[in-house]
């Protein structure tokens, strides 16, 4: 009988506010951030033993909490038989989820909830490693009600019952394997770029990375806005400018505004011929969001990258407030929560975005959008996931970008895997970047 037999958690900082990497109206001085945890197996595979890697993002001060309240939730698993984890992932997670005195820290939001992230994406890796599958395809290929078992469908029924997520699934089975060879013969899942519009870059930087994405094919940009509306109108237009008429902008204020603020400040940037307008404000006030979009259309309203759990998901898509759906994979609870979430909207018809970039974030997600197509959806149209070209040399399995679409990653597990010689370095505070910093 093989166990988990340890766990480490990692509290990693990189500097990316030295550069401005990160920045935006809410959020300046970013230092991308991950609560990092690996589950240590004793059974022997090729180059050591079996483990699984996960983690939940942060910017900076603060990751320590995530850490700690990751290793609470963690330790539980110490001990437990590797066939009954890895089998049950469903069961797992329920059994995480009901701890009481946890979670009446959240519940389900916080820091506790991007513990949970962490710990389940770490669970989820794991699984696709012993089967030596790529977590999209593993997914992919999992018995459809072992997968829907899997699924925490809590408090979602008056919008998804457990028969309907089944019978969605079950109706794509027949169909993956031609859409894995589609997706992979149009060479992977589109995306976009962030990476060009950072609030903290000069016009410059702004304008060279704006012709750079496009020359590399990207055909959507998003840029950060919020913090001055006369600033945003004369950047906004140096970008529409610079990207031409044919180049979808979408632009992203980090909830920077009040409902009619909001409203009033999209309206003024109208004229630029914008795709979407992303976390207008507050990420939980759904009516909110619902006003915002009627009065920007026909520009879209997109948020979710700080969606606390499923149920705020369901609430923007039944009160019709969003036309694109963003989730973050190291915020909600992993896989468990997660495909919830993409049922719910594809029952709607509201495309799922992805939120990436950070730490890792792009190596999650692109798992996630393989699978929305594969197994769910069967399109990309109006469908894109964020890119940010930051920190991927961090990993042992980094996505792979090209012509502006992530390539499916081949590798077994949830590419979540940091290199050992990069923990040493910025695990906080200890990392020797950190100490020469602090010297």
């Amino acid at each position: 009988m093989t166990r988990i037999t340890d766990v480490e958690i990692h509290d990693l900082r990189f500097p990316t506010s030295k550069t401005a990497d990160g920045s935006d109206a809410m959020n300046q001085d970013a230092d991308y951030s991950a609560a990092y945890v690996v589950l240590v197996t004793d059974e022997q595979v090729q180059g050591g033993t079996l483990r699984g890697h996960g983690f939940t993002f942060t910017i900076g001060r603060g990751n320590e909490l995530c850490a700690q309240a990751a290793g609470l939730y963690a330790e539980r698993l110490i001990g437990l038989d590797l066939d009954s984890v890895v089998d049950d992932l469903g069961g797992v997670y329920r059994m995480l989820t009901s701890d009481s005195q946890l979670r009446w820290l959240g519940p389900e939001k916080g820091v506790v909830h991007l513990a949970l992230a962490a710990v389940m994406n770490a669970a989820w890796d794991l699984a696709a490693r012993r089967a030596g599958k790529p977590l999209w395809r593993y997914l992919a290929e999992l018995d459809s009600k072992t997968l829907v078992d899997a699924l925490d469908l809590r408090y979602l029924s008056d919008e998804l019952t457990r028969d309907q997520a089944l019978a969605m699934l079950r109706a794509s089975e027949p169909l993956r394997a031609a859409r894995i060879a589609e997706l992979d013969a149009a060479g992977g899942y589109p995306c976009y770029t962030t990476s060009a519009g950072w609030l903290g870059y000069d016009d410059d930087k702004m304008v060279r990375l704006l012709r750079e994405a496009v020359d590399e094919g990207y055909r959507h940009v998003k840029l950060k806005v919020g913090r001055d509306l006369a600033e945003d109108r004369r950047r906004v237009a140096l970008a529409r400018q610079t990207v031409g008429p044919d180049i979808k902008l979408m632009i992203d204020a980090n909830q920077m505004w009040d409902v009619p603020e909001a409203i009033d400040w999209v309206r003024e940037l109208q004229e630029y011929d914008l795709h979407w307008i992303e976390e207008p404000t507050s990420p939980d006030d759904v009516l909110g969001h619902a006003a915002i979009r009627r009065g920007v259309a026909p520009t879209g309203v997109a948020t979710g990258e700080h969606g606390m759990n499923r149920v705020l998901f369901k609430q923007l898509l039944q009160a019709e407030a969003i036309d694109f759906c963003q989730i973050d994979s190291a915020r909600l609870a992993s896989i468990n929560e997660i495909l919830p979430v993409y049922l719910m909207a594809a029952g709607r018809g509201i495309p799922v975005c992805p939120h990436a970039g950070g730490v890792g974030l792009c190596e999650l997600v692109q798992h996630l959008s393989i699978f929305d197509y594969v197994a769910i959806t069967g399109t990309t149209e109006d469908r894109i996931t964020e890119y940010v070209d930051h920190l991927h040399e961090h990993f042992t399995d980094p996505c792979i970008v090209e012509s502006a679409r992530y390539r499916m990653p081949q590798l077994p597990g949830y590419s979540a895997q940091i290199f050992a010689d990069s923990i040493a370095t910025y695990r906080f505070p200890e990392g020797t970047y950190w100490v020469a910093d602090a010297s």
